[in-house]
């Protein structure tokens, strides 16, 4: 049987997600994003990825870590490598949200479909996150909320980019794609520079009905 991916899910009324830092199905991303705090982007010194963990951790205890459940979760046509009860995924197709493109993910050409960080963690690390402790960065770091199976090459384009920098290349998905980074923002209480805030602004104000995930 597929292992599942273990999401942190909490339904909560628009009234009290700001205090949580939860956000509720039937909140509207421009509503959350309006709750997030604008200001100056901090200083990237003291920056690792190792500040946030070994990749990949299985922070769920599910025997399986978080690049696998990432991938058992995003691809679909999957094969596994035996004896990992459904973990380890050798092959695929996914449907990359950034370009459009149908990719044919294998094992042996791991590269060419990478997970990607939609808050990227030197972002936060420079909006809140230097001041985490350990723990809390390692379930930043592997939260499938901020979490999503992509087309390499783009991933590496993406790097560290916020939304004032960078969108992905199909159109038709940044609307979903700024609601993300605003849903992540919020529960995690992460800052937005003034520009990231504009940016996103200007997305959704083409979808002002996109929902902010949970």
């Amino acid at each position: 049987m597929r292992r599942a991916v273990a999401l942190l899910v909490v339904a909560l009324s628009a009234s009290t997600f700001v205090a949580t830092g939860a956000v509720a199905d039937s909140t509207s991303a421009s509503t959350v994003l309006a709750t997030l705090v604008v200001k100056g982007r901090g200083p990237k010194t003291g920056y690792s990825r190792d500040q946030f963990g070994a990749a990949w951790a299985d922070v769920d205890r599910n025997g399986c870590d978080t690049r696998n459940d990432i991938l058992n979760r995003d691809l679909g046509r999957k094969e596994w490598r035996p004896g990992t009860r459904d973990c380890v995924v050798i092959a695929g197709v996914l449907h990359d949200p950034y370009t459009g493109r149908r990719l044919v993910f294998t094992k042996t050409q791991a590269d060419a479909v990478q997970i990607d960080h939609v808050v990227a963690l030197s972002d936060a690390w420079q909006k809140g996150a230097a001041q985490w402790d350990a723990t809390r960065r390692r379930a930043f770091a592997n939260d499938p909320l901020n979490l999503l199976a992509v087309d390499g090459p783009t991933n590496l384009r993406k790097s560290d980019g916020d939304a004032a920098t960078w969108l992905p290349p199909q159109r038709s998905y940044r609307c979903r794609f700024v609601a993300r980074q605003v849903a992540v923002k919020a529960k995690w209480r992460l800052s937005v520079t003034s520009a990231e805030h504009d940016a996103i602004a200007r997305v959704l104000s083409r979808c002002p009905e996109q929902r902010a995930p949970r």
